[in-house]
């Protein structure tokens, strides 16, 4: 994934990570926008920023690559590393969330089913045709070596990454703990999309 960090309370945060090579969290968000933004209906007094409010279900990421093109900006590319879930969540005076989580166990693999190659296949062709038209295009999307081409998990990760679907759909996704219930879920959804074959 790559991000465009600019908020102070960010900046800080992923300095650090970047200097000490620590893994941050990402959470999608149920409430509230990606950038903080001011609430105008916010009582006098009060904390004048829109409230914010994340799934408990997330990714450990860990900085591949830190650009800095000008001050108050940084340019990372970050890898997946193993999900989590959020035990215990407090947002800092100046915005930024720090949480205690618990990291899931590493998620078994499981051979993709013969009903289910099609799924695989497509995703493979899709990855092959953007090679052939574009391979500049590959270095931006999350399908990057080494490929689990026989795990249910990773085909059904990748899909729900680059497929057209809300975040909260996405979101509970990648919440299954079952990997070949996910590839089921993730086939339905590319029939549904008539993105399958």
């Amino acid at each position: 994934m790559s991000l465009r960090i600019f908020e102070v309370r960010y900046l800080d945060m992923i300095g650090r990570c970047h200097k000490a090579g620590a893994p941050f969290g990402i959470v999608a968000l149920s409430v509230g926008s990606e950038v903080r933004r001011i609430d105008t209906h916010a009582s006098p007094g009060g904390d004048s920023f829109a409230k914010e409010v994340f799934h408990s279900v997330g990714t450990m990421a860990q900085i591949a690559q830190l650009e800095r093109p000008q001050p108050g900006l940084m340019l990372i590319r970050c890898e997946g590393l193993q999900r989590f879930h959020v035990t215990r969540r407090q947002q800092l005076p100046h915005g930024l969330w720090i949480a205690d989580v618990r990291l899931d166990a590493t998620e078994p693999t499981v051979a993709v089913p013969d009903h289910l190659a099609g799924t695989r296949d497509a995703l493979q062709r899709l990855l092959n045709n953007l090679q052939e038209r574009d391979p500049e295009q590959l270095k931006d999307l999350p399908i990057q070596p080494p490929h689990h081409w026989d795990d249910s998990g990773w085909v059904a990760n990748r899909w729900a990454e680059l497929l057209p679907a809300p975040t909260e759909l996405k979101q509970r996704l990648m919440a299954l703990d079952n990997p070949l219930l996910r590839l089921e879920l993730v086939s339905d959804l590319l029939d549904k999309l008539g993105l399958d074959g």
